[in-house]
């Protein structure tokens, strides 16, 4: 489904690649369908960001969102586990999932990382895909919230989540208390990132980042690759 794809190259790192497949993204929304008109009209000004701003400004908008802002994290897992040792062990179970699947990571990312799971739906069943984004419903549902108070336009993507999976995630009290860090505030952003980072088993590679072939592949004229 290459809606899940398109949504998981807009929530990853800007580059001149994924600036150039913006109309490719663009045209697998509409192609799909699983999106309805209101959908894709709320996930246009990301599309317009994304084809028209400087990449400069492009990357630093991302990283002060996502990267420099903890309770933004895409990484899924932190937001429920921290970095204790429950969520390594809910890594395993998600990696073993995705070799299940048939689904080979590569790259720097972890498992829980929310463009990896979106591109790893993306090889799934509809059925299985709603029902792991709803899984997920309830981080979804912050993240989105987060990002709105923001104003920002990738709130877009998160609401189009929310709405694929068919499911009405209630925003938990615990997270909803979580108070928006400052990306601008370095002694308090040193504090929070002091703790050891995860390390996920014997896997350097772990992750899925956008790549040229993923983009080739969200591209309605390429050809279908056979499943492996």
């Amino acid at each position: 489904m290459k809606t899940f794809k398109a949504l998981s190259a807009l929530l990853s790192y800007p580059t001149e690649d994924l600036v150039s497949a913006v109309p490719a993204i663009d045209a697998a929304l509409h192609q799909d369908g699983l999106l309805g008109p209101t959908r894709q009209h709320d996930l246009f000004p990301l599309l317009h960001q994304l084809a028209n701003d400087d990449l400069y400004d492009l990357q630093e908008r991302y990283v002060l969102l996502f990267d420099r802002s903890r309770t933004l994290s895409l990484n899924l897992f932190e937001h429920v586990h921290g970095e204790s040792r429950d969520r390594g062990g809910a890594m395993v179970d998600l990696l073993e999932t995705y070799r299940a699947g048939g689904f080979d990571l590569a790259g720097s990312d972890l498992p829980d990382h929310l463009p990896v799971l979106l591109e790893y739906l993306s090889t799934r069943p509809l059925p299985e895909a709603r029902a792991m984004l709803a899984d997920a419903g309830h981080i979804l549902a912050a993240l989105a919230e987060r990002l709105m108070r923001r104003d920002t336009a990738y709130a877009a993507v998160l609401t189009a989540l929310i709405a694929l999976s068919e499911a009405e995630p209630e925003l938990p009290a615990d997270l909803a208390a979580i108070p928006d860090d400052d990306p601008e505030d370095l002694a308090a952003l040193d504090a929070v990132w002091e703790e050891a980072q995860v390390t996920f088993g014997p896997d350097p590679n772990a992750g899925c980042p956008v790549s040229r072939d993923l983009l080739a592949r969200m591209d309605p004229r390429a050809p279908r690759e056979a499943a492996e």
